[in-house]
């Protein structure tokens, strides 16, 4: 847990996630502004890791933190979330997400 938190790519996609029931990997990649392969190989590693699960709708992948994590894990991801509020990037994320055109749901996925 504590390698996948020492990646700020990973990181940041966790801090999303953990503010959020579910994200579409597109949704992560317009947030972060980081290449889809780049988004997918890392969230890979965090659904290797235990700490995300991911399920398909139609064209979308979607993820959200793994319920079954002990309540530790929880507790650590939820302080790690609030201690970020309001820093760089993280703070960016969350807007430039709020601010994204066509997320899931709508007629198409950009």
């Amino acid at each position: 847990m504590f390698a996948a938190l020492a990646n700020e790519s990973r990181l940041r996609c966790l801090v999303l996630l953990s503010c959020h029931a579910q994200l579409c990997v597109c949704e992560l990649t317009y947030a972060l502004g980081l290449s889809q392969p780049h988004v997918s190989r890392h969230l890979g590693q965090l659904r290797e890791s235990g700490l995300v699960t991911d399920r398909r709708e139609g064209i979308w992948v979607y993820y959200r933190i793994a319920a079954d994590l002990p309540l530790w894990a929880h507790e650590v991801l939820e302080r790690t979330a609030r201690g970020l509020v309001g820093q760089a990037p993280f703070d960016r994320d969350a807007a430039t997400l709020v601010a994204m055109p066509n997320r899931p749901g709508a007629a198409r996925c950009t």
